[in-house]
């Protein structure tokens, strides 16, 4: 990270403010997903989107993919320690969303 990106929320947002990025944190939140279901839980999400995003996260550190050797081939992704750290921010965004829908 240079000097002009030393600012701590800069950084974080670099790491997760896409669109897609907090979603899939979020619905890992309560464990490992495989990959299709997955990418039916995030709406509107492309395959191509999705799999750029999640090699994105995997790159950053923030979820682990684990490919057992069976066939079909099954991929499995999970929140790693760092990715689980984020655990209360995506909770207070899903809260302010959910009291900011009912108004």
């Amino acid at each position: 990270m240079n000097k002009k990106d030393s600012c701590p929320l800069n950084y974080t947002m670099n790491l997760i403010g896409t669109k897609w990025k907090p979603l899939i944190l979020f619905h890992l939140l309560e464990g490992g997903l495989r990959s299709g279901i997955l990418q039916k839980k995030i709406l509107g999400i492309s395959n191509k989107m999705f799999t750029q995003t999640v090699r994105d996260l995997e790159k950053d550190g923030l979820i682990s993919r684990k490919v057992y050797p069976v066939v079909p081939p099954k991929v499995e992704y999970r929140l790693t320690t760092r990715g689980k750290s984020l655990e209360n921010i995506l909770r207070s965004l899903d809260k302010w969303g959910s009291e900011d829908c009912q108004n």
